[in-house]
């Protein structure tokens, strides 16, 4: 079932509507709406998590979609987070998509400071190069399938780098091994037309990754299998509540603080809640709560993010 169809809207599907596999069956040339929206890393899903349905695809038999970018502000507490991403979707099965991410580090340099006299800078950047593959449209072979993407990322953190070095290496002790790698997802998901009266989107998905915290603070040398899951509740058709899980690998060892607390804290699984408004079938606005537990140097369990997508 395809979100357009869900939403009440006679649009083309953006994961394989059953009917779009059937012979002589109009296919509308209207635009679908501008869901799912955009993840922090560039692809599409929810803020943390990503969806099998591909960004902004254009009707069946489209050759190349047209573009959709977004910006996110995250609120970590005592840090903070900018994100932009750009997505396109070739042929209907491909999206190719790039996300930057700026972490404000927060009290991180004044705690390091604090214990070895060495100042580091107080952010760090992450790029993020994505491909994901529709590997299985929905309701495909006329059976109730999930969609299924698989997707690849490479991250390049261009900041962790120099912090190892003014450490003197310290991060190398605690299994830090590069300033870049490569997650691989699997992701699947299923819409279902009347919870309640109304539609729900369900997703779960595996990452193989080698990154700590998503990457803002480096990467190890070898890969953690985790668990994602999310959920879209269609409220009303211009307004949908959603759910997220992320689980994070402990990539990294515990580096105590004399002072108290942690310098470097093993990262917990992130959770978050948020609601989406679209403002027309070009662009949606979402809102946010997360916790995220450590990050790094400190505990981040009431954390606002504010995005807002606009698809061309």
């Amino acid at each position: 079932m395809a979100i357009a169809t869900l939403l009440g809207f006679s649009l083309t599907s953006r994961a394989g509507d059953e009917t779009s596999f059937k012979e002589n069956t109009p296919v509308s040339t209207e635009k679908a709406p501008p869901l799912p929206i955009h993840t922090i890393e560039g692809v599409g899903g929810l803020v943390i998590t990503p969806i099998a349905y591909l960004v902004n695809p254009g009707p069946a038999g489209t050759t190349l979609g047209l573009p959709s970018i977004s910006t996110t502000y995250v609120n970590i507490g005592r840090k903070d987070l900018e994100a932009a991403a750009i997505t396109e979707t070739l042929f209907g099965r491909v999206e190719l998509g790039y996300g930057i991410d700026r972490l404000g580090t927060g009290t991180l340099p004044d705690d390091v400071r604090a214990v070895t006299t060495i100042s580091i800078p107080d952010h760090v950047i992450l790029h993020n190069f994505n491909a994901r593959v529709l590997a299985l449209p929905e309701n495909s072979f006329d059976l109730p399938l999930p969609a299924v993407t698989m997707g690849a990322c490479y991250k390049y953190n261009e900041g962790i780098s120099g912090i190892n070095n003014d450490l003197g290496n310290l991060l190398n002790t605690i299994g830090y091994k590069s300033n870049n790698g490569v997650d691989f997802t699997l992701t699947a998901t299923k819409a279902f037309s009347k919870v309640l009266g109304r539609p729900l989107i369900a997703t779960a998905g595996l990452r193989w990754s080698e990154a700590d915290q998503l990457g803002f603070f480096g990467f190890s040398n070898k890969y953690h299998t985790t668990f994602e899951s999310n959920l879209a509740y269609g409220i009303t058709d211009w307004l949908w509540l959603a759910v997220e899980f992320r689980g994070n690998a402990d990539a990294y060892q515990h580096i105590a603080n004399p002072n108290g607390g942690a310098l470097v804290d093993r990262a917990d699984n992130w959770w978050a809640v948020g609601v989406t408004t679209l403002l027309s079938r070009h662009a949606t606005v979402t809102v946010g709560w997360g916790r995220l537990g450590p990050v790094i140097n400190t505990t981040e369990n009431k954390c606002l993010g504010f995005q807002v997508k606009y698809e061309l």
